[in-house]
């Protein structure tokens, strides 16, 4: 079971591969197996919640932080002692909201297989969807305010190319839809300027971003 937590960086992982199948090569595999990827990678995405969840459920709920390979040393800087590490955090609160956004996800997923059914760009909407689970993942795994900065990004820009996917409707509609897509990027914007003085000021006093330093980890770097 100790061995569960390792699974975390494919959280992100799965979803971000699937994104990145339908963006280049959906177009050519078509639209049902384009369908396929897209929900297969949801899913996959959500039975590594499920593993999480039972690691959680087998080390009596204790938190634990993972350090996904590849990744050490995110963002450092000697200079002004500055250590970023790109980690992710194994609590109660964040594996829930992992089990609900694969789950969700998924059902969404597989309802935009019927609902898209026949529109030109199908691969992309099913890219986009995926990138926002992968953005979304990000967000709710992180361990550090600067990690969970960059999925709250990556949503703000999916949610920006999902609200406008139908730009181009016809008699004012693709119009209406753009616009709205434009206000949500924007009232994200305003958003983004509360977040990040919070961060430097958190940053200032604490000398660190982490959410919690003291946080149990296992041996999964």
């Amino acid at each position: 079971m100790e061995n569960l937590a390792q699974l975390a960086p494919l959280l992100i992982l799965i979803p971000a591969v699937g994104a990145i199948i339908n963006f280049f090569w959906g177009g050519p595999m078509g639209e049902k197996a384009s369908g396929i990827v897209g929900s297969t990678a949801s899913a996959l995405a959500f039975l590594v919640a499920l593993g999480l969840f039972a690691y959680l459920g087998n080390n009596d709920y204790q938190a634990a932080v993972v350090n996904p390979p590849l990744l050490d040393g995110w963002i450092r800087i000697d200079a002004i002692n500055l250590d970023i590490p790109w980690q992710q955090r194994i609590d109660t609160l964040s594996v829930a909201m992992m089990l609900f956004v694969t789950f969700v996800g998924t059902l969404i997923h597989i309802y935009a297989i019927g609902y898209m059914h026949g529109d030109a760009r199908f691969p992309r909407f099913f890219a986009y969807l995926n990138m926002f689970m992968a953005f979304m993942l990000t967000l709710v795994s992180a361990n550090n305010f600067l990690m969970m900065f960059v999925g709250w990004e990556g949503v703000g820009l999916c949610s920006y190319l999902l609200i406008g996917f139908w730009w181009e409707k016809p008699k004012g509609v693709g119009w209406r839809n753009a616009n709205a897509a434009r206000k949500a990027f924007i009232v994200n914007r305003i958003g983004d300027f509360g977040v990040l003085i919070a961060m430097f000021l958190i940053f200032w006093t604490f000398n660190t971003l982490d959410f919690a330093r003291r946080a149990r980890s296992p041996t999964c770097a």
